[in-house]
Parts: C-alpha cells; structure tokens; sequence
C-alpha cells in the first residue's frame, strides 16, 4: 500500500459511495471502481461492504481507516513542509476565493499573472466557505473578514466598502444617495442569501430591513446583480462590483458595519515557495490597488 491507497480509502469512507469518492480524486467511476476492487484483492480483505444505501467500512475497513486519520496530519504536514522548499517557478497554486471575486476583482489579475508565469498553472476554486489551507484544501485564499486565521500567514490588502445601489434611471426607484433608515423602510428589497443564509449582507438586511420589504431572495450573487439591472428593486453590493456596472448608482453611503478587509493567505510552511511568493505578490498587488481605485470612484461619484 501507499499513501495514496490510503487516501482513496479515506475519500471512499468520507464520501460514503464510490460516486462521490470518484468526485472527490478527480477520476472516473470506473476508474475508483477498478481501484478499490484492486487495493482489496491486494488485501485479501474486504474494505467495505456494498449497500444500497452507500457503502460501510467492514470490520478491516475500519483498522484501515483509523490509522489512515492517525496518519493524515502527520503526512500533510510533511508534503508542505517538503514543498515549502521548493523553489522552482513551475508548478501549480491552488487558489481559493468567494463567490464572484473573479468575474469582479480578479479576472484581470489573474490572466497578467499567467501571461507573466507561463510554468505555473492556477487552479481556481469559488466558494462560501472558509477553507482550511492546513488541510492541503488550496494553497492560497483570499478572504474578506474582521480579522485573519492567526495561523496563517500573508497581508490585508485594503477595506471592501458595501452600500445599497439602484438601477440608474429606473422609475420608482431613489436615484440620489438616502439615509439608510430611510431606505430600510422602502419595499422592493433584493436579499442575496435564502432563508437561514449567514452572508454579512443577508445578516444585516434580516436586522434592518422589514421581512415584508423583501420582494426577493436568490442564491447565486450573479443573480442578485442581474436583477438590480432589471430596476426591479434595490440591494446591497460590494463597491468593487458596483463601479464595473454603470448602469447602477449608489443610493446610500457606505454601510460602515459591513466595510470588510481583504486578505491573501497561505500556509505557514509554504510562504517560502517561489511560486507561492509570486502569485500572492503579483494577485495581491492587483487588487489591493482595485479596492484603492473603487474606493476612490465611489469617493467621487458621493
């Protein structure tokens, strides 16, 4: 066996079905299925038993899969370590953001970086949740919050300012900035987030804005902006989407309770890596002067 044998059991066990084993190690299902079948003949034992319901570790699979976590830790610690001192300007960064960063303030960045490194190959990954770098799950984030994990490592890049936008011109709609209490109590609301969502813009509109205000509710932040283009109602926008969409004006000042630093994070154990120094260099230069310059448009646009 090796480690990876031992990783493909663990992807099983978590994902508890070959299918999302499959998803998991980026391969086929025949391909895992073949694997499996293959680790356990090597084996001589069965790993899991084959339910409708999903599969379950057998009596083996269970020894197997607790050294595996025993272990894990241990072997990650080691990989970044062993990576950290790499010095080559080759390789891949596993980079991960929130949702709609890149179509709004990274794009650019991005495509200069890879025309400037041709060796080194980005992988980008959008999501809402905070992922743990200690795991191997991206080798740098960018995130917006008060304050960094202390055990990570990197820079702030600025303070990302929010504040309620309009479609410009709609009729119906204000057209000049209002204070926000006065806004709160106009119907006609846009929340991105669904019931329960735990997004900074969904918290503040459920404690300042009316429930029957809110004429709708969507999922994806892509469709929270096509729907303010509609003039169909008015929500809440980081400055740096709002300044790439001019047919939509500011109607409140900033909402000082949502201002939000950005942050580019690594691990501890790959700060060293060249390709690391150089991605979060070349990105985080990138946009620590994009929020300057939405910071400044808004400034003026007051």
């Amino acid at each position: 066996m090796n480690w990876d044998d031992l990783r493909f059991v663990l992807a099983v066990a978590d994902a508890g079905s070959l299918a999302g084993a499959a998803r998991a190690t980026e391969v086929t299902l025949s391909t895992a299925l073949r694997r499996l079948d293959a680790l356990e003949a090597g084996l001589g034992t069965r790993l899991f038993e084959r339910r409708r319901g999903g599969y379950l570790p057998t009596d083996a699979g269970e020894l197997l899969l607790r050294e595996a976590r025993a272990m894990a830790p241990r072997v990650d610690e080691l990989e970044r370590q062993l990576q950290g001192r790499d010095l080559r300007m080759k390789g891949v960064v596993r980079f991960t953001t929130a949702f709609a960063t890149v179509s709004y303030l990274l794009a650019q960045a991005l495509a200069d970086f890879a025309r400037a490194q041709p060796r080194i190959a980005v992988e980008v990954h959008e999501s809402s949740t905070l992922v743990d770098l200690s795991q191997r799950g991206a080798d740098v984030a960018l995130r917006f919050a008060r304050q960094a994990p202390e055990h990570w490592v990197g820079r702030q890049l600025g303070t990302v300012q929010y504040a309620v936008y309009a479609r410009r011109g709609a009729g119906g709609l204000p057209q000049g900035r209002l204070a926000l209490p006065a806004l709160a109590q106009m119907p006609g609301w846009i929340e991105f987030g669904l019931a329960g969502s735990e997004n900074r813009c969904s918290r503040w509109l459920q404690r300042h804005v009316p429930p029957d205000h809110v004429r709708m509710r969507v999922e994806a932040f892509g469709s929270m902006v096509a729907l303010l283009r509609t003039g169909c109602g008015i929500g809440l926008l980081p400055s740096y989407v709002a300044v790439a969409e001019p047919d939509l004006v500011a109607v409140s000042d900033p909402v000082m309770e949502l201002a939000s630093p950005a942050w580019i994070l690594t691990h501890p154990d790959l700060r060293r890596t060249a390709r690391i120094q150089a991605f979060m260099r070349a990105v985080g230069d990138a946009v620590a002067l994009r929020i300057r310059q939405a910071a400044e448009e808004e400034r003026l646009a007051a």
